[in-house]
């Protein structure tokens, strides 16, 4: 039976992207800025109604609601509100020309986004993947898993096995994928940012269920103990929950 999946933000009840724009302009005029206001607002909107909110900030005060908030906010916290605010589809692209970027190639963000971002037609292929998968262990005796990790090394390996883990789940393979941003010393927050910002609408509560059940605490908690201020704050209220 397939995974019924869950976002854990969806579309605001009762939306008025005319009110918002107001609430967002009052928070941030003036001297000193409203953060609390800015992060209930945006965690609680779906990225089209952010969109809208945008929209109507730029009709009602001829300013960009980007760069308003660019310019009041700070450090990681800034990061995850702009990465709130960017249409999904740019957002992805973004994070694609950041991994580009420079003298390296970041193949872990290639990786992630390319195995999990899984287009409507390409559905029927990731079917007969699962089947592949299923007759290889009936044949050779060892999960397909087992075989990529002797046959192949470096970057070849991880793609493919990343490949293969977000075939059998992608929110598992996301779940693995944000509990090591968070393991030992240091966060990897753009990992973190990326994967809760991309999937809220469309399946962190199945990563939130994957990640309590693989490993020893829940998403909740680790974010609640790697994090802090309004930027925990803001990926709490999108994580959408303890789970116990």
């Amino acid at each position: 039976m397939a995974q019924v999946l869950r976002g854990t933000v969806t579309d605001y009840p009762g939306f008025d992207a005319k009110a918002d724009a107001e609430t967002l302009r009052n928070a941030m005029k003036g001297l000193g800025t409203d953060e609390e206001s800015i992060l209930t607002l945006l965690t609680s909107r779906s990225n089209t109604q952010r969109q809208e909110i945008a929209e109507a900030f730029k009709t009602l005060y001829g300013r960009d609601l980007l760069d308003d908030l660019k310019s009041e906010l700070t450090g990681k916290f800034e990061k995850l509100i702009v990465a709130l605010m960017k249409p999904s589809w740019l957002y992805d692209a973004y994070e694609l020309k950041h991994a580009l970027k420079g003298a390296g190639t970041d193949e872990k963000v290639l990786t992630e986004i390319i195995a999990s971002r899984t287009p409507e037609e390409l559905t029927a292929i990731k079917q007969v993947y699962e089947e592949v998968f299923d007759k290889y262990m009936t044949i050779s005796g060892f999960q397909i898993e087992e075989t990529i990790d002797r046959e192949t090394s470096g970057n070849l390996e991880q793609l493919l096995l990343a490949i293969v883990k977000s075939i059998r789940s992608i929110p598992s393979y996301l779940a693995e994928t944000l509990y090591y941003a968070m393991k030992g010393a240091g966060t990897d927050d753009q990992t973190l940012i990326r994967v809760v910002v991309s999937r809220s609408e469309t399946d962190l509560y199945n990563i939130r269920k994957e990640f309590r059940k693989n490993f020893a605490t829940s998403l909740y908690s680790m974010i609640k103990g790697d994090t802090s201020g309004d930027y925990k704050k803001a990926l709490l209220l999108l994580c959408g929950g303890e789970d116990d």
